[in-house]
């Protein structure tokens, strides 16, 4: 592709350059035009003022002032068409600028409503319906309760709304028709601070700032003593790589965690999470792009965090749900089936055959052959 890219880059830099040569001709022709319309203008005045003082309409001390004072008026009158550039160009940078100060942002006080309780109940997601466009429903009819401490997973193919269905827990969005109660509240009708203080989130791509590894962790929570973060730090199994990095706890991630493997920024978002204790836990393919060894550590990890939570777990995966208490599986925006991962498979539905597609194969493949090195067998080998 790098001659499409190099063709693709010098049509955008010709682009440029008409555009500016473009301002350019505009800025420089503006000043010379302005100068040719003050002398004709004058040439004009001055006709006009000696047939006015022939006729006796003017005297010339009168017409010398108005001369005067039009001369000296040229100068801001030329000075408009600098402005008018000027403006033409800050205009198109300022558009976007004004368009995203206009954009409404939400509500640090929310009249009429009051803060959540502490979870200690049921998750209940009622009839609900959601979409970007309200015309355009990406999630249908979705009814399930998630009761307190219970893992509940959420699986379904690519672009069947499995992340806007979790991302209306926490308010990112809020659902076109049907409730979401939390407690018995409608997740609507309490204040986002009490509702996100309740929760918990493991993104696929971690959030990691160009900071120690102690303020990431502690992100949020500053001033917290040093045993309970290195607690956390150890239930996330990150505990021993961490004091391996230069600087310990101490050390600059980088620019996004750039210094770190994928599996070791996933444990430390998940020490975070851990840190943060919120009874309510949502992980969104946490463990996706991981390497066998990493996914391994990750799910060790993930099993310290989800102990005593109520967790809602996305993952293509199965092999990392099949414990869930509840399993639910989205289709084109509605749930298709429900149940445990025993009762999916004997269902034979779209689980079963998801569960096929990513294990039949494995389970049923033959051990591979062993490769003579014409050295003697160790004994036990075979």
């Amino acid at each position: 592709m790098e001659n499409f890219e190099i063709a693709k880059f010098r049509d955008s830099a010709r682009r440029l350059f008409r555009e500016n040569m473009r301002w350019i001709k505009s800025a420089v022709a503006t000043s010379p035009l302005m100068d040719l319309v003050g002398a004709v203008v004058i040439v004009l005045v001055l006709m006009f003022g000696r047939t006015q003082i022939k006729m006796g309409f003017m005297t010339e001390g009168t017409f010398g002032t108005f001369l005067y004072a039009l001369i000296k008026s040229s100068e801001p009158v030329k000075g408009l068409g600098t402005v008018y550039q000027q403006f033409e160009q800050a205009f198109g940078a300022t558009a976007k600028v004004f368009e995203y100060i206009g954009l409404t942002g939400e509500s640090a006080v929310e009249p009429g409503v009051r803060a959540l309780a502490p979870f200690s109940r049921i998750v209940k997601f009622d009839r609900v319906s959601f979409g970007y466009d309200p015309q355009v429903p990406i999630l249908r009819d979705i009814s399930f309760e998630a009761r307190a401490g219970e893992v509940i997973a959420i699986v379904g193919s690519s672009g069947a709304g499995k992340t806007t269905l979790v991302n209306l827990l926490p308010r990112f969005y809020s659902v076109t028709s049907g409730t979401l109660r939390v407690d018995g509240m409608d997740v609507r009708e309490v204040t986002l601070q009490s509702l996100r203080e309740q929760m918990a989130i493991v993104t696929q791509e971690t959030i990691l700032f160009n900071d120690t590894v102690w303020n990431n962790i502690c992100y949020g929570q500053p001033g917290l003593a040093t045993e309970r973060v290195e607690t956390a730090a150890k239930a996330a199994l990150a505990h021993d790589f961490i004091t391996e990095l230069p600087q310990g706890y101490q050390t600059i991630l980088g620019d996004r965690g750039q210094r770190l493997s994928g599996g070791q920024r996933q444990r430390i978002a998940i020490a975070r999470a851990i840190l943060k204790n919120s009874p309510i836990l949502i992980l969104d393919e946490a463990t996706s792009e991981l390497d066998s060894e990493s996914e391994m550590l990750v799910q060790r990890a993930l099993s310290n965090l989800m102990t005593g939570r109520t967790a809602f777990v996305i993952a293509h995966r199965l092999s990392t749900i099949r414990r869930a208490d509840k399993i639910i599986v989205l289709e084109d925006g509605s749930i298709t089936e429900t149940g445990t991962h025993q009762e999916l498979l004997a269902a034979g539905g779209t689980y079963a055959r998801l569960y096929e597609m990513q294990f039949a194969d494995t389970d049923g493949m033959p051990p591979p052959p062993v490769i003579s090195t014409g050295a003697p067998a160790q004994k036990g080998q075979g």
